[in-house]
């Protein structure tokens, strides 16, 4: 009887999140925690800031901010609203409250900031035409791809200077060259074989750090 009137006073993991207080896109309120902060400036012509904050893993205050992509404007209202509807689904799902872009700083939780990376940089050097198409072969790609995407591009061109080289020039064809139904084939393939796809999928907040 107690065990089962316990249960009952136990919330669900989806009642759990909704009591999380969170900043922007999902950011915990916590001390320093490892995020993204989308930069909006009030000019209308200004570039769209995106840096990585390590908050309390970073080794050092040199190393505690990583400026990862200017966006200018015209491509970053090309994507801001597809984004901002995704990334609230996902939110939706495990109860925490949704985000709008603004004028200002932008707290975007860490894994939803890494896939945000690999939009813009992707179109950051891209003809404005491709983007819709850029926009929807990002949103057919699951969060883990996206994720690994994030790292292997950071490993060596994830800085402001490194448009147009090595994996930032590979996202802007990858996602703005290739038809979508081309992108999605060697998946649908696997499909038809009967073989399972045996990569993780992970939580929105769970320990990917790559």
């Amino acid at each position: 009887m107690r065990m089962t009137r316990a249960a009952a006073n136990t919330p669900s993991p989806k009642a759990r999140a909704q009591v999380l207080h969170t900043l922007g896109f999902g950011v915990p309120a916590t001390s320093d925690p490892h995020h993204f902060k989308i930069i909006i400036p009030k000019a209308s012509a200004g570039k769209v800031q995106i840096s990585e904050h390590l908050g309390l893993q970073a080794t050092s205050d040199d190393s505690a901010v990583i400026d990862r992509v200017l966006l200018d404007r015209p491509r970053w209202t090309a994507i801001r609203a597809e984004v901002q509807r995704a990334f609230n689904a996902r939110l939706a799902a495990h109860g925490i409250k949704p985000g709008t872009w603004k004028v200002g700083d932008n707290p975007v939780d860490r894994l939803l900031g890494k896939e945000l990376c690999v939009l813009a940089w992707a179109v950051e050097q891209m003809d404005a035409d491709k983007i819709p198409v850029a926009v929807r072969n990002w949103l057919a790609l699951r969060p883990e791809e996206r994720w690994w995407l994030f790292g292997m591009t950071a490993m060596s061109t994830g800085g402001f200077m490194d448009a147009g080289k090595g994996w930032r020039a590979a996202l802007k064809h990858a996602l703005g060259d290739v038809a979508q139904s081309e992108l999605l084939a060697p998946r649908a393939r696997r499909s038809n074989r009967g073989q399972d796809d045996s990569r993780p999928s992970l939580d929105l907040f769970g320990d990917e750090t790559s």
